[in-house]
Parts: structure tokens; sequence; C-alpha cells
């Protein structure tokens, strides 16, 4: 067991029956498939990002994949994203069809846009810019480089849930958005869920088509399709906390303030940049350490759980060995691998725990 741990959902779901209540009305109703629950959480979640519509899918991945695949996305195209993401980023584009390019981020942890329009061909069919960690791509730019090149700009905003950039919501840039709700997110449920955002008429129609079969109808087929549907009772979990959405995010930012303030003398330490015109939601609070893998261990030895996303740079990994990145092709996803470590910054975490994790890393940089 450690003093500080990582994973907070046991404190967040550690009274369950007010859901469990709600769970048991669906159950009387028998309303499992796309059903009331789903049709108000996709309401109450367009309203949060501030979008028309909002489409609850199978899960975060699914939210990426099916806006690509409602733009004709497949064989032979590509989609540009971030080198330095989660693999499901990649994992969408690939499950269409197309090819992954990949370009380096920056010490936001987000894709460079200055490496984007080099990274543009006549196969480029998206942009998918990742809001990793709850920061923000500089949309501003990126958009403009997308509508000079006509390139539909889909964002992975799985980890940027009510994150802003220039005072706009993430999900609210491109023609849709993906977000997840895996148990891990700032926004959860007890599985595996997504939600599209778009304020698109023409995208929305085609969502609800594709993640239902391509079913029109009970007996009429518009398209092919998959079976990418919320789960009702997953709703009914989301309904739940969609509510305290807010409440969550101010308490996570104030929490990287108080780390932030702790960490800026600690030599061995670096504080990402704070961009002024940056909302950073802090799915993921994450610094530069020298020295990190002794770092890392020496707070695992004292009773911290910290983690390190990702100690290999993913363009690395045997399973994308196909795209023919070779070593040192991106030296900041590289370099971030050797570097980062993050600490805990949920909204349960208390004070005396992050001055216990400052006082374990300052202790491992004072040599006691």
């Amino acid at each position: 067991m450690y003093d500080v741990r990582y994973s907070y959902l046991l404190e967040q779901f550690a009274d369950p029956a007010p859901i469990l209540a709600e769970i048991g009305r669906l159950v009387a109703t028998g309303d499992f498939t796309l059903g009331k629950p789903v049709a108000e959480f996709e309401r109450r979640f367009a309203e949060l990002i501030g979008t028309r519509h909002a489409i609850g899918v199978g899960s975060g991945t699914d939210a990426l994949k099916l806006p690509l695949k409602a733009l004709g996305i497949g064989h032979g195209d590509e989609v540009i994203t971030a080198a330095n993401t989660f693999i499901a980023t990649v994992g969408a584009i690939a499950e269409t069809g197309a090819t992954p390019v990949l370009v380096d981020c920056d010490d936001s942890f987000c894709m460079n846009v200055d490496h984007v329009e080099a990274a543009i061909t006549e196969k480029t069919k998206a942009i998918m810019p990742v809001q990793l960690t709850g920061e923000v791509v500089d949309m501003v730019r990126l958009m403009k480089i997308a509508e000079r090149h006509n390139i539909p700009v889909v964002e992975d905003a799985c980890q940027g849930i009510l994150s802003e950039f220039a005072g706009k919501r993430s999900g609210t840039y491109g023609i849709a958005a993906g977000f997840s709700l895996h148990p891990l997110k700032n926004l959860n449920v007890w599985g595996d869920a997504g939600v599209v955002v778009t304020n698109d008429d023409a995208m929305n129609e085609r969502l609800r088509l594709i993640r239902n079969h391509g079913m029109k109808n009970r007996d009429e087929i518009a398209i092919l399709g998959c079976n990418s549907r919320l789960d009702s009772v997953q709703a009914v979990v989301g309904n739940w906390l969609v509510g305290q959405t807010h409440e969550i995010t101010r308490r996570r930012i104030d929490n990287a303030a108080y780390y932030d303030a702790g960490f800026a003398h600690v030599a061995g330490l670096r504080v990402p940049p704070r961009r002024a015109n940056v909302r950073h939601v802090y799915h993921l609070y994450m610094v530069f350490a020298e020295r990190r893998d002794e770092l890392y261990q020496y707070c695992l030895d004292n009773g911290v759980e910290a983690k390190i996303h990702y100690p290999i740079p993913l363009y690395q990994q045997e399973g994308l060995k196909h795209l023919g990145y070779a070593a040192g092709r991106f030296p900041e996803t590289d370099r971030h691998a050797r570097e980062v470590i993050s600490f805990p910054v949920d909204q349960h975490l208390m004070r005396a725990q992050q001055d216990r994790v400052i006082d374990t890393v300052r202790k491992f940089y004072d040599g006691r």
C-alpha cells in the first residue's frame, strides 16, 4: 500500500448506492439499448462542451475512429497525429485502414504545430491533434493550416474535457472530437465508453447511423456501420457524475498549481511552461525530472505512487514498426520518454498528500 495512491476510484465511488438505485430503475424499464439515460447524457454532455450534438459510443477509441469513418477515410489515406500519444489515437486511425503520420511534440506535451505542414501530402485526409494530459494544441494556428489545405480536423480530446485554447473549448474547433469516459478519465464511468461531439448536422446524422449498424430504423439499413453504442447502464453512471465535472476540473487545476509552487525551486525538477491562453485541466500532472528512473523508484520505495507516461516512445513500439520510423526520428518525444514523471493530481487528493509528494521529491534531490 502507498501513503499517496495514484488511482482515486475507490474514493470517487465509495458510496455506489445512488447509482445502483438508478440502475435498478433502469432494469425495471428494460430500456437497455440506446435508452433514455443515453439521450439524457448526450444532451448534458453537449451542453457541457458547448456543441450542438453529442453521440455516445462504446469507447474513447471508437470516439476517434467513427468520425474518421464518417469522413470516408480508409485504405490509402493518411491522418496526421502526434508522435507522443496513447496507442488508442494511432490505433483508431489504423482501424480505418488509413496510415498514421506522426509529428513531434513540444514541452506542452502536445503536437508541435511547426511540424504539421511538412507532413501534409496529397494523401492527407485528416489531422488529429491530441490534447494530451489535458493540455491543448495551438488550435488557432492548426486550424489555419487545415483550412489552407482544406483538411478536416478531428480532435483527440480524450484527456482534455473542459480544456481550452484562446478561450475556446477543446472539442469545438474541428468538425468533430472524441472524448473518453474510461474509468481513469476526469469524467468517468464503470467501464469503456466514449462520446463524439460535433456542430455539424450531417456528421451527427452519419455518426448515429455508423454506431448502430447503419440502421435508419429496425428494418432499414442506410449504410454499413458497426456496433458502438454507449451502454445505457454506463450512461446512468455518466449522468450521476456529469454535473460534477466543473468542480472536478477546478480541484485538479488547484492541485496542479499547488504542485507547481512546491516544485518551483527543486533543483533537478522542471515544471513545464504554463501558457496564459491555455486552460490545462490536468488529466495528468507531468513534470521533467533529472535521473527520472531513480526518482521514480525512490518515490515508490517511500510510499508515493508515481507513474511514467510513457516510458517507450509509441513509434518505437514493436506493434508500430511497420510505420518505418527510425529511432531518433522524434527527438522531443524521445526526451519526454526519458524525463517525464507523473504524480497524482485528482480531485480527492488532500494537501497533506501533496505535501508528502513534494517533500519526497525534495529529499531525493537533496540526497537525504
